[in-house]
């Protein structure tokens, strides 16, 4: 009983870091931020509506981009910003051209 006591407050904190996270990444001037660190995305999956700006940081000592196979791509320099309005277009799965494995989504939503 006690395990199955311990588990679901694992599993509430866990959700509730990750809602933490997500609203984290919202700023209340419609930019959505995302950080790069360690190769990687985070938050990896973004919800965004049409107008807003996504700003990914990169917090590595090396270029990423955030890219869209057959579509657009933001360069992102060491220690730089950079941005990207979102259009109606932009649910889509991006990754990073210089490291495959970082991998990021977006949503827009209504």
């Amino acid at each position: 009983m006690t395990a199955l006591l311990l588990n679901r407050r694992q599993l509430l904190a866990a959700g509730a870091a990750t809602l933490a996270t997500t609203q984290l990444a919202r700023a209340h001037n419609g930019t959505v931020h995302v950080v790069i660190e360690k190769l990687a995305f985070v938050p990896a999956t973004i919800t965004v509506k049409v107008g807003e700006t996504i700003e990914w940081t990169n917090k590595d000592p090396f270029a990423h981009t955030a890219t869209i196979k057959g579509g657009w791509e933001v360069m992102i320099p060491p220690g730089k910003v950079a941005t990207h309005i979102v259009t109606a277009d932009d649910t889509v799965d991006y990754y990073c051209r210089f490291h495959p494995n970082m991998k990021g989504k977006i949503t827009v939503s209504g």
